[in-house]
C-alpha cells in the first residue's frame, strides 16, 4: 500500500516522485517501459523562462529553473547555466522581442547587432540584435529523471520509493467514488492517491478514470552533429520564430532554429513541431529544414556533418498550459502531464507543488490556471 502512486518515469513523474518522497510519502512509480523511455528521452534538456510570455506558465517557470539549480546540488546528471541568446532577423522582430522582455520582468540584456558576436563569436553577420537570457539552461534529460528516481529513493528518513518499470497500468481501482489503486499488467497496486504524469499519454490514463483531458502528440525532429574539437556555440541560440511556434495552435508543419552545443561536443539543431499522431516515419525534408535555418544562423555549420536524427512526441493542450492538480471529477485522481515541449524545464516546479498538494499543504503557486477540468467548460 502506497501514499501515491506515480504513473509514468519522464522527468516529470520523476520529479513528482522525488518531491513527494521528500514530503514523507511513500511512492510507487510504475511505467510500462524504461526510466525516460517516452517523450523526456526525446528532449534537448530545455529549461527556458525566455520564451514565455508573462501569465502562469512563466511563474511555473521561474520557480522551475530555481529548483533545478537546487537539484543540480545534488549531482547526477549534466545541468549547464549556459543563458539562452534569442536572436531577431529584422529590425522589427528586434523591436517585438525587446518588448516582450520588458514584460517578463526577467533579467535580461538587450543586444544590438554589432554586440551579438560577443556571446556568440560564429553568428551570421546579417541579423538585427537580440536579447540575453541568463536563466536559461539545459540538463541532460534522461539523466536527470534517472537522478530524481534515485535521490528520491534515498528518503533521507523521510518518505519512500519504489520503482516498477515494464509494467502497464490498464485499469483504475475504485471504492465508491474515489481511487484506491490501479490495476497493471502485473497484478494490483494500491494506493491513496494516483498521479497521471503519463505525459503524451496522459488523455488515455485520464479516460480509464471516466474523465477528458484533451492532451495531444505533437512530433518534433531533433539533427545531432559529429562531435566537434572545439566548441562553436557557447549558448542555447533561437530565432524569434520558435516563440510564435510554441504558441502556435497550427496542426501543421513549423520549424525554427533552435541549435546548442553539448558538453560531449555535439551540436543539438531543432525545432520541429507538427500534429501528425504518434507516427515516427523520419521526415527528410523537415530534416533537411533544420539543417538549412542552423546554417543560417550558424555558417560554420555548413561544414558539419550530421550523424544522427531522432523525433519525439512533446504532450500538446489546446491552451498550451499544462495539467497540474487535483482532479474534482475524481477524487484521489491528481495529474501532472500536458507540458508540450516544456515539461523537462517545468518538471522540478510541477512536482514540487503537487506534492505540496498530496501532504496537505498549500502549494507555493495557485495551481488554478493549470486545473483539471478547465476542458469540460469549453466543451460545454
Amino acid at each position: 500500500m502506497s501514499d501515491v502512486i506515480v504513473v509514468g518515469a519522464g522527468v516529470v513523474g520523476a520529479a513528482c516522485a522525488y518531491y513527494a518522497a521528500r514530503a514523507g510519502l511513500d511512492v510507487t512509480v510504475i511505467d510500462r517501459g524504461p526510466v525516460a523511455g517516452g517523450t523526456t528521452g526525446s528532449g534537448e534538456g530545455n529549461v527556458l523562462v525566455s520564451d514565455k510570455e508573462p501569465g502562469p506558465e512563466l511563474e511555473l517557470a521561474v520557480l522551475s529553473n530555481r529548483l533545478w539549480r537546487s537539484l543540480a546540488e545534488l549531482g547526477g546528471f549534466e545541468f549547464e547555466a549556459k543563458g539562452g541568446l534569442v536572436v531577431a532577423e529584422t529590425d522589427d522582430v528586434r523591436r517585438q522581442l525587446t518588448e516582450l522582455a520588458g514584460k517578463q520582468d526577467l533579467e535580461h540584456t538587450l543586444v544590438p547587432a554589432t554586440g551579438l558576436r560577443d556571446y556568440e563569436p560564429h553568428l551570421a553577420d546579417d541579423l538585427a540584435g537580440g536579447v540575453f537570457y541568463p536563466q536559461d539552461a539545459q540538463v541532460q534529460p534522461m539523466l536527470a529523471a534517472a537522478a530524481l528516481l534515485r535521490h528520491g529513493a534515498d528518503s533521507y528518513g523521510h518518505g519512500t520509493l519504489r520503482l516498477r518499470l515494464g509494467v502497464t497500468v490498464t485499469g483504475f481501482i475504485r471504492s465508491g467514488d474515489r481511487l484506491t489503486g490501479v490495476r497493471t499488467s502485473q497484478g494490483d497496486v494500491l494506493g491513496d492517491a494516483v498521479v497521471n504524469a503519463a505525459g503524451t499519454w496522459g488523455g488515455e490514463v485520464a479516460a480509464m478514470a471516466g474523465v477528458r483531458l484533451p492532451v495531444l502528440p505533437r512530433r518534433g525532429f531533433i539533427l545531432v552533429t559529429e562531435p566537434l574539437r572545439e566548441p562553436l556555440i557557447r549558448h542555447k541560440v533561437y530565432t524569434a520564430a520558435y516563440v510564435t511556434n510554441v504558441a502556435s495552435d497550427s496542426a501543421g508543419l513549423e520549424t525554427s532554429a533552435v541549435v546548442e552545443g553539448t558538453p560531449a561536443g555535439t551540436v543539438l539543431i531543432g525545432a520541429s513541431r507538427e500534429r501528425v499522431g504518434f507516427d515516427r516515419t523520419t521526415s527528410v525534408p523537415v530534416l533537411a529544414r533544420l539543417a538549412e535555418q542552423a546554417v543560417a544562423l550558424f555558417p560554420a555549420l555548413r561544414d558539419v556533418r550530421a550523424i544522427r536524427s531522432y523525433c519525439g512526441f512533446r504532450p500538446y493542450c489546446p491552451d498550451h498550459l499544462p495539467v497540474i492538480g487535483a482532479d474534482p471529477r475524481v477524487r484521489g485522481l491528481y495529474h501532472a502531464c500536458g507540458h508540450e515541449g516544456a515539461g523537462i524545464g517545468l518538471a522540478p516546479a510541477t512536482g514540487h507543488l503537487l506534492a505540496q498538494l498530496l501532504a496537505g499543504r498549500r502549494p507555493d503557486l495557485d495551481l488554478l490556471p493549470f486545473r483539471p477540468d478547465r476542458f469540460a467548460e469549453e466543451a460545454a
